[in-house]
């Protein structure tokens, strides 16, 4: 797993990454993942055009959640969201293209929704990226709209 782009390990249960290669989902499949969820568009430079194909017939779940990069949605996260608290009890990867946009989604998610700690939650955002101005204005649209998550 370690050589998936920015692979980081959050729990037991979510895996994050950028875009994994077609033998590296045989990989995340052998591992016990059940769900795959795509944050990248699938014009990204390193998109795999028949992913959701490579997964399903991985036995995998596939859902793509695109998150255009210069403008990310409230909408997209509170579908995240939602999609990741009905899975709870599988394996899931979630992956874009890097890792920032997840690292994002999952950072809010985690704070927002379950609560953790301010420190907790930035992992693995903070080890990654800093968020520029537009991922700054996403984060404090989703942290004042707290409300709507609830």
């Amino acid at each position: 797993m370690e050589s998936i782009k920015n692979y980081y390990l959050i729990t037991d249960n979510i895996a994050t990454s950028g875009q994994p290669t077609t033998d590296q989902f045989t990989e995340i499949a052998q591992a016990g993942y059940k769900i795959v969820i795509n944050l990248a568009l699938p014009s990204s430079d390193n998109a795999l055009p028949d992913e959701g194909a490579i997964v399903t017939q991985l036995g995998m779940i596939y859902l793509h959640i695109p998150v255009i990069w210069d403008s990310p949605k409230i909408e997209d996260l509170q579908f995240f969201c939602e999609v990741m608290e009905s899975t709870k009890k599988h394996k899931v990867w979630v992956h874009c293209a890097l890792n920032m946009r997840v690292s994002c989604f999952m950072y809010l998610y985690r704070k927002l929704i379950l609560k953790l700690p301010e420190i907790q939650a930035q992992y693995p955002m903070t080890e990654l990226w800093q968020p520029n101005k537009i991922w700054q204005q996403f984060i404090q649209e989703a942290e004042a709209n707290l409300i709507t998550f609830c």
